[in-house]
Parts: structure tokens; C-alpha cells; sequence
């Protein structure tokens, strides 16, 4: 009979609290701040190279930091919690870049440094991170949906906006609605005595903004494939079966993405979106499709089955496959 693997202890304190990477993460979390502040006041239509306007982007960055940050930490405590070495969590900046659509970050990583043991381990650890962030996210949105300004939060930001044909001419960005977005805004709003922000709209809202976007990464995350978390978790739920869901996903992905291309032919389409074409490179090339065994195959218990279940609902609710959409 196999022995189980003997239980990885945590390392020393001083193995994971080096002077030098607590600068790395602690410069990168500012540095990060600052891009999604930018990115924060550019959503208002503000200049965001005057210093005055700074502080109006910090509802958003605080917001995104918040979301992101609470799915990091989750891997992390996860993989703290099981003896896996992991380091702080590194965010990813994102810099001002005109005609580019942009939310300030990259989102953020940890990186585990020791062996993951078995199966069990592995699900708690891939599953804890974007349930916290979908929970982070949820939050966000709800306070979002119920402190709406009145109107005249967008007058400030168009003046016209009720005086003129809208959508206005000229170029126009919609972000794409998910099945969880569509619910909040039904259930905590009320067009009726109250303007709701349309699609086209809704990137001016610092906490709709920012809770849209945890949703949007949770569910690029949460796709079954690879290492993602959604690859972790279907890994440790169908053992080697991971391949053909991951595979299918993959192609799924692209056939989205190729959908991107029917307007570029003069075909209107309600789905599709060029971006799923690079993020399907990027988990070809990068991530790759499959997932790499762990020591211990044992399956996973009924609990924590249902949980994984539970993570699949989220990237349902929350998947959107058309994120962007510009008019001309």
C-alpha cells in the first residue's frame, strides 16, 4: 500500500519575509494604485495629469484593489493554511495608454514555491481564490447599485447627455452584461425614480465599474482550462478528463473569439469578441491546455465536490461573451 505524502511544512519566517521582495510587493501594489487611480479619473472623463482631479479615481482604485486583493489572499491563506510555501501576492499595473481601453491593472499573482500535495490541496487553493474574489465583487456592486447618484452624476460627466439623440454620435463603448450584473441591477434598482446607468454608461460609476471588472476576471479565471483557476479546479473534480473538458473549452473560446470578426465583414452579431483569440494564444502558448499531476490522485470528498460546482455556477453567472463593444 502507498504511503501518503508526509505534509509540507511552512518555511521559516525569514524565507518568506525578505526585506527585498517586501519592497517588490509593496512597490508594485502602489505603483498600482496609482495606474488604477489614473484609469479611475480617465472613466470620469477628467484629466488625469491634473492633480486635482487624483482623489476622484480613488473610489475605483480602492474598489479594484479590494477585489483583487481579496482573490489573492484567498490563494494564498489557502495554500498558508496547507503548508504550501506561496509568495504575497504581486499586482500588475497597467499604464495610461490612449485608445486603449483600460482599467489601470493587469490584475494580480501569487506564486506557489513548494509542491502542491495532492488533489484535495490543490482544489482548496484554486477554488479559494475566486470565490473570494467573486464574493469581494458582489459586495462592490451591491454598495454600487444601491448609492446611485441622481442625474446629476452624468450631467457632470455629459452635460447634453438628455438634451441629444444618445447614443451620441461619434465613437461609443458599451460594456457587455452578465447573467449577475443584470440581476443586481434589476433587484437593487428602480428606473422608474431613479436614472440606472445603461451599458454605455456604467464605466463613469467607480463601484459598478470596479465590480464589473471582478466579475470579468473572475470568469477569464474560472474558464476550465490549464492552470487557471477554473483548470485547478476541474483538474482535482475529473482527473484525467480535465483534458477533454479543457479542450473543449479552448475550442469554445475560439469559436467566441472568431465571432469577433464577423463585423469586420459587415455581419452583425450579438456575441463574439476578438480579445478571446488572444487570451486563447496566451493560454495555448503559456498556460498550456493541460494540467500537471500532483503526488497524491485521491479523490476529492463530497463537500468539496459540491463546492466545485458552486465555482462553475459563478463562472455562469458571470461570464460575459461580449465584454466590449464599439460603435462607430
Amino acid at each position: 500500500m502507498k504511503a501518503a505524502p508526509t505534509p509540507l511544512r511552512p518555511p521559516p519566517a525569514r524565507d518568506r519575509l525578505k526585506p527585498t521582495k517586501l519592497i517588490l510587493h509593496t512597490t508594485l501594489f502602489f505603483v498600482t494604485f496609482f495606474t488604477l487611480t489614473v484609469a479611475g479619473v480617465q472613466w470620469l472623463n477628467r484629466d488625469p495629469f491634473n492633480l486635482a482631479n487624483f482623489s476622484l479615481g480613488i473610489p475605483y482604485s480602492v474598489s479594484v484593489l479590494f477585489i483583487l486583493g481579496c482573490h489573492e489572499f484567498g490563494h494564498y491563506f489557502a495554500a498558508r493554511h496547507h503548508g504550501v510555501d506561496a509568495t504575497l501576492p504581486y499586482f500588475i499595473p497597467f499604464p495610461n495608454l490612449q485608445s486603449v481601453v483600460n482599467f489601470g491593472t493587469l490584475g494580480a499573482v501569487i506564486r506557489t514555491k513548494s509542491p502542491i500535495p495532492s488533489r484535495k490541496v490543490m482544489f482548496d487553493i484554486g477554488a479559494a481564490g475566486p470565490i473570494a474574489g467573486f464574493v469581494a465583487s458582489m459586495i462592490v456592486l451591491v454598495y454600487g447599485f444601491s448609492t446611485l447618484p441622481g442625474k446629476e452624476f452624468i450631467l457632470s460627466i455629459h452635460p447634453d447627455y438628455f438634451s441629444q439623440p444618445h447614443p451620441p454620435t461619434g465613437i461609443d463603448l458599451a460594456f457587455g452584461n452578465s447573467i449577475l450584473y443584470e440581476a443586481f441591477s434589476a433587484l437593487l434598482t428602480n428606473p422608474a425614480n431613479q436614472f440606472v446607468p445603461p451599458m454605455t454608461e456604467v464605466y463613469h460609476y467607480p463601484f459598478l465599474c470596479a465590480g464589473w471588472f471582478g466579475l470579468f476576471v473572475t470568469a477569464m479565471n474560472m474558464i476550465p482550462i490549464g492552470q487557471l483557476d477554473g483548470g485547478h479546479i476541474a483538474y482535482t473534480m475529473f482527473g484525467s478528463r480535465h483534458r477533454i473538458i479543457s479542450r473543449a473549452s479552448f475550442v469554445t473560446l475560439l469559436l467566441i473569439g472568431a465571432l469577433g470578426l464577423l463585423p469586420l465583414l459587415n455581419i452583425h452579431v450579438e456575441a463574439g469578441w476578438l480579445g478571446w483569440l488572444l487570451w486563447g494564444g496566451i493560454l495555448f502558448f503559456i498556460v498550456k491546455l493541460d494540467h500537471p499531476p500532483v503526488l497524491d490522485e485521491s479523490p476529492l470528498d463530497d463537500t468539496r465536490r459540491s463546492l466545485g460546482w458552486v465555482t462553475f455556477a459563478i463562472l455562469a453567472l458571470s461570464f460575459i461573451p461580449t465584454p466590449f463593444t464599439v460603435t462607430i
